[in-house]
């Protein structure tokens, strides 16, 4: 196995819960060419597996993520192969996503946390996108989650002057949405995956694709309404009843 094999981004499936590890520390865990496919692979791998609710995005070392590398720019916008169609399936995931963010995250890997419907980061946590000090054009879907998570405003901000901001700014402008009292953040992050995970699937994954859906102005009100129907129906409803007026915790399963 070649060193860049080596540390391309691992998946590890435990049960409902999914990890995916960035593990370049010594490069901020800047991401390369390869890593794109690999990434779409591993969230594919997550798609197929009906028992996972929850995937961790994380890393090794000291930083989240740097980015993509600049150096290889060019070769991120290849149709079928870019950058921004990875960040695009990871905010498909059928999971409901976290990323965990120690310590930076800067450039393009501020979107993959964007694309996470959770993002936990701790005191040492700073983000900043350089675009513009680079010269370098957003790609459309990258702008649109920008401004659907975070605000038009906030995205002008962040995007057309390229300010960093320190975990405190982050949580206030949404970008954090879970901030650790300290910089270890894995407390937080394994908090807050056992809370996802013990929700009624059904119900957990179906609301999770929909909110999105309305963000983007996607909305299928006929998909919705059958979603609506199908938890109705379930078991894990009656289940999740039962549990309520017995004041124990539901065992779901997803039927």
């Amino acid at each position: 196995m070649d060193e860049n094999a080596a540390m391309s981004p691992e998946l590890q499936i435990q049960g409902r819960t999914a990890r995916i590890t960035l593990r370049r520390p010594e490069m901020a865990n800047k991401l390369l060419p390869q890593d794109l496919g690999r990434l779409r692979a591993h969230i594919a791998q997550v798609n197929a597996a009906p028992e996972v609710l929850v995937l961790i995005l994380q890393s090794d070392g000291k930083h989240f993520c740097s980015g993509y590398d600049i150096a290889e720019i060019a070769n991120s916008q290849n149709a079928g192969s870019s950058f921004g169609e990875m960040v695009d399936a990871l905010e498909q995931c059928r999971a409901v996503t976290i990323a965990a963010i120690q310590g930076g995250v800067f450039g393009g890997a501020t979107d993959m946390a964007l694309a996470c419907d959770f993002r936990v980061g701790g005191t040492n946590s700073q983000m900043f996108m350089p675009a513009a000090r680079l010269g370098l054009h957003f790609y459309r879907s990258g702008l649109e989650r920008y401004v659907t998570r975070l605000g038009l405003d906030t995205a002008k901000r962040l995007f057309l002057t390229a300010e960093k901001l320190d975990a405190r700014a982050m949580q206030d402008c949404g970008f954090l949405t879970h901030l650790a009292d300290g910089a270890d953040i894995a407390h937080e992050v394994d908090r807050l995956q056992a809370l996802l995970a013990g929700m009624a699937p059904l119900a957990l994954l179906g609301m999770k694709q929909h909110l999105n859906a309305i963000a983007r102005g996607r909305a299928d009100a006929a998909a919705m309404d059958a979603a609506v129907q199908a938890t109705i129906a379930s078991a894990d409803l009656q289940e999740g009843g039962a549990a309520w007026r017995e004041k124990r915790e539901p065992r779901f399963t997803g039927r």
